[in-house]
């Protein structure tokens, strides 16, 4: 067996030297937050130093992430920066509602995401994809992938947690995803200084068109449905959107928190799965030694498995790449808590309100934790393998209580696109496909990821 070099995708290089100024800093953390973190933050298990705005620990240590998002979970909130990026787009969504509210947005949501529902979901997730797939028998060159894959996901969210009843011209969604996360899903300089709430964010008043155009959706999309119930109460789909609407009153949810969680997955949700599947595409495309078994497997089990909804046990080396891009490309690349009382994990010290990062971004590549961390290898995740890895170093989905209630849903559609595409093509890189990980909420490739599909013969 010819032995390669492993496909090492592009990543910033940890910073060496002095600590960037404060100017220095903001800069960075707006442009992109990725390319902040040095040397000691692959190497040592966790580091504390004076941030803006108070102490700054950031938690590298599987203990030390335990500690924070599962042993002493209710010492522990979110974190205010990451509270004032996320807030004015999602306001009390699932990922930005603390306390009952959170609490009744995850029960309300909870029996959508039953095995049982997942399962059923796989049907139309296929349908979705093998009509996607068909428009790139004649895309006559360079199509981007990243860009496609946002559509894709859309398309799928809709089907399936809203039965395809979302206002709105589809057609318009990736653009204004872009732009959304564009503006508003930057950190804002003020932000980070900690400045007074009533001074009004660049940041936020450039997003404030793309914020009223999804809110819309959201207010149009929710009449439609309620007018489908009072007209045809017996031919009212029983999927997400129902579910919410049916949780609203007294003892659940508002109208407001409905629709904050209708507008965390319209305009969230499906992102990260996106994100995931052009990465994983790109890794692939640049590593033909190992796109080979893998599009192997798919068609022998495309040829004796007609049910998507077992794919995902019997494609094990489609769904380690997978993991392997999550693992490279973290969809949601920062988890941020504070502590509300003062806590202590072996020698170090959390005061009251300090800043604690659990950066799967940088987790996924320690250099204590992994072995040649920067390299594409999903052998790490063949099952084999799988047991090797401590469940607090590896954060696809974030972990503890506030888990990715969408990651079961997410594992299963990933491997049915996958199976999809690659059963039909062949994607591959371009001279102009220079892809950059920019963290913008998700880990976005700057400049999108331009690729050549081919029939495969």
């Amino acid at each position: 067996m010819t032995a390669h070099t492993p496909f090492r995708p592009p990543a910033p290089v940890p910073r060496t030297g002095r600590p960037p100024s404060l100017f220095e800093m903001i800069r960075i953390i707006y442009r992109n937050p990725l390319e902040l973190w040095g040397e000691p933050s692959y190497n040592e298990p966790w580091i504390s130093v004076s941030g803006v705005g108070g102490p700054l620990n950031i938690a590298n240590d599987p203990g030390l992430i335990r500690h924070v998002l599962v042993d002493n979970v209710k010492n522990y909130r979110l974190a205010t920066v990451r509270q004032k990026v996320l807030r004015p787009i999602l306001r009390d969504g699932l990922l930005t509602a603390e306390g009952g509210v959170w609490k009744r947005s995850r029960k309300a949501m909870a029996p959508v995401f039953t095995p049982r529902h997942i399962f059923g979901f796989a049907a139309p997730m296929l349908k979705c994809t093998e009509a996607f797939a068909a428009r790139y028998e004649h895309a006559g060159g360079a199509v981007d992938v990243a860009h496609d894959m946002t559509l894709l996901t859309f398309d799928i969210m809709a089907e399936t947690l809203f039965s395809g009843e979302i206002a709105g011209e589809p057609g318009s969604f990736g653009g204004e995803i872009e732009r959304l996360f564009e503006t508003m899903g930057r950190v804002d300089p003020l932000d980070i200084l900690r400045a007074p709430d009533w001074l009004p964010r660049f940041t936020h008043l450039r997003g404030r068109r793309t914020m009223a155009f999804f809110r819309k959706i959201v207010t149009d999309t929710v009449a439609m449905r309620i007018d489908r119930m009072k007209r045809t109460p017996d031919d009212v789909p029983e999927d997400f959107l129902t579910l919410l609407l049916r949780a609203e009153g007294a003892d659940g949810l508002t109208r407001a928190e409905v629709e904050d969680n209708i507008i965390t997955f319209i305009g969230a949700g499906h992102e990260t799965t996106a994100r995931a599947l052009g990465w994983a595409l790109y890794c692939l495309a640049e590593s033909p030694w190992e796109r080979e078994p893998i599009e192997a497997e798919i068609d022998r089990v495309l040829a004796g498995e007609p049910d998507p909804t077992k794919w995902l046990e019997l494609m094990p080396l489609t769904r380690a790449a997978f993991e392997e891009a999550m693992r490279l490309y973290p969809p949601a690349p920062s988890i941020n808590r504070e502590p509300i009382e003062a806590d202590t994990y072996r020698t170090l010290k959390l005061p009251r309100g300090a800043q604690v990062l659990v950066m799967p971004w940088v987790v996924h590549r320690h250099r204590k934790l992994w072995d040649d961390p920067n390299a594409f290898l999903p052998s790490r995740f063949h099952p084999e393998n799988r047991d090797r890895i401590d469940r607090y170093q590896y954060l696809p989905f974030g972990a503890g209580q506030r888990v990715c209630i969408g990651a079961a849903f997410a594992m299963q559609e990933a491997v049915i696109v996958l199976a999809v595409l690659m059963s039909r093509y062949r994607f591959d890189t371009l001279p102009e496909t220079k892809p950059w990980p920019v963290q913008k909420l998700t880990t976005q490739p700057e400049g999108g990821l331009p690729m050549r599909v081919t029939r495969r013969q």
